[in-house]
């Protein structure tokens, strides 16, 4: 049986403006089980990117149950799905999504 996966939705993110996006794997992880391996990637929901993998900087970090990754650049109006598959130690492939806007207009909180 297959498990619903939570899309998250990350804060917009400005075009020149670098950040780092994380998921946490807490809650699927066994006692003693560890994150071995993350590959996060990107793909456009909605806009003309026709390079999204080039959002992705560099490898991935492990911490732990979190894994992150620094994104960079990006196209104005563009809207990503970021997505992380974390390897365990009990190679279960987990799963983390979300969404992740880009844009060069500066809107307050």
């Amino acid at each position: 049986m297959s498990q619903a996966i939570e899309v998250e939705a990350f804060d917009e993110k400005q075009v020149d403006e670098d950040i780092v996006v994380t998921f946490k794997y807490t809650d699927q992880l066994a006692t003693g089980e560890t994150i071995s391996l993350a590959v996060f990637s990107a793909t456009v929901v909605k806009g003309v990117d026709a390079s999204p993998s080039d959002i992705i900087s560099g490898s991935a970090t492990i911490s732990g149950a979190v894994c992150s990754q620094l994104i960079i650049n990006g196209v104005d109006g563009v809207k990503y799905l970021i997505k992380c598959i974390a390897t365990t130690s009990q190679n279960q492939k987990l799963h983390g999504l979300g969404y992740l806007t880009v844009t060069n207009t500066i809107t307050p909180k």
